[in-house]
């Protein structure tokens, strides 16, 4: 039965297709054509969490306590071992009874935090490009988002003196995120202080992505907003264990910060969710809890895949530079072709899958984003479709272009 006469909801309306969703259908296209693809698309890890984290979840299935309804604001010891994690990166000390926040990932944090904090027509400023919860969150809670475009020239650092004097006397929340997806980019600690002294001015409240702190590499080591003098006062961090811990579907992150703004979402997640599965939240705690060696696994694995990439991409063509943090390349289109029909032609062509950056907002346009989520053998295969398909990119073009 077609129910013609029932329509969304104004918010639903606003929300362009989101390109995972859309990529998952033109990826199960070509399978049905027998494509062998290679997936470099979402930033989903390959492979398993360590050992030591699959164990504790083994064990904690076995108690029945953990079977029932967790508790809404997370488990104590999972808080303590997200603030002593914390003490131990950053030497920022938090409470873990008011400043910690155990969510279901961090993409339902960011999002649900401006239904928490956003009203019909406030301004929320939003990096672009920039992960789609940073942008769609806001919409959905009909607010009005400003996007500063971060620029190539300026590393992919945003500008916050191109923010109109307007537009910064209203905002209400300010999105961010370094390292950054998914330019790759990393900011310099003065940019953070710079952020704290513009929102202290502006009472606005910061809203820190700091999903990929610990996939850095060649001695880079990322900054925590909560590092910052006033950063804990008028901001709040999120974080996630899918990426460092390949985590991914386990559904488990947390926010850390202001207490108030964790009191605010928290009393909307009560109303939404039941919280984490308490086996989950267990094994979270342990892989918090990990000799630093894990880490150091991840960090030597994406790095070694970020310079076989490199390598290889620069035999056709494209002078990548190397990413300090991530597990991503941000790799500029053709020229003359756009995000889309790129991706699109190099999935018909190759099997290979990337992230269109149009994905990530309007100045993500000219660029595709490959996540290093396979092997070297499997990059060195999609590599070699590439050229044989043709694939390249030619800066003698670039050149023509802007002579023209």
């Amino acid at each position: 039965m077609s129910l013609n006469w029932l329509t969304p909801a104004k918010r639903l309306s606003a929300l362009p297709t989101y390109v995972f969703a859309r990529l998952d259908e033109l990826k199960a296209h070509a399978r049905e054509q027998g494509l062998d693809l290679i997936d470099l698309g979402m930033g989903n890890p390959d492979g398993s969490p360590p050992r030591p984290v699959i164990e504790a979840a083994i064990a904690a299935m076995d108690n029945p306590k953990n079977h029932g309804y967790p508790p809404f604001e997370g488990t104590a010891s999972f808080r303590k071992a997200i603030t002593a994690w914390y003490y131990r990166q950053y030497q920022v000390e938090l409470d873990p009874d008011s400043e910690a926040l155990p969510l279901l990932g961090s993409k339902e944090g960011l999002t649900h935090l401006a239904l928490a904090y956003v009203d019909p027509g406030d301004v929320v400023i939003v990096p672009s490009p920039a992960y789609p919860a940073h942008f769609r969150g806001p919409l959905i809670a009909q607010g009005d988002v400003y996007q500063v475009d971060l620029k190539a020239e300026q590393n992919w650092v945003m500008d916050l003196s191109t923010i109109p004097e307007d537009i910064a006397r209203r905002a209400k929340l300010l999105y961010f995120n370094y390292p950054n997806n998914p330019t790759t980019a990393t900011a310099p600690r003065h940019f953070f202080e710079e952020i704290v002294e513009f929102a202290q001015h502006y009472q606005i409240l910061l809203v820190h992505d700091l999903c990929y702190a610990e996939l850095a590499f060649d001695g880079y080591v990322p900054t925590s907003l909560l590092q910052i003098p006033g950063g804990k006062d008028l901001g709040i961090e999120f974080h996630t264990l899918s990426k460092t811990y390949t985590m991914a579907g386990w559904r488990v992150g947390f926010v850390v910060g202001n207490s108030q703004v964790i009191q605010g979402l928290r009393t909307l997640k009560t109303n939404l969710d039941y919280g984490i599965f308490s086996v989950v939240q267990t094994a979270a705690e342990t892989a918090l809890q990990l000799p630093d060696e894990y880490v150091h696994q991840a960090q030597d694995r994406y790095r070694t895949r970020r310079d076989f990439m490199i390598k290889g991409l620069a035999e056709l063509g494209w002078e990548v530079p190397p990413s300090q943090a991530t597990m991503y390349l941000w790799v500029p289109c053709p020229i003359g072709t756009n995000s889309t029909d790129f991706a699109l032609d190099v999935l018909q062509k190759t099997g290979v899958v990337v992230t269109p950056g149009s994905a990530f907002g309007e100045a993500g346009e000219g660029y595709v984003r490959v996540s290093l989520i396979a092997d070297c053998d499997r990059l060195g295969e999609a590599l070699r479709r590439l050229k044989q398909a043709g694939i390249r990119y030619r800066p003698e073009e670039a050149v023509v272009s802007s002579n023209s």
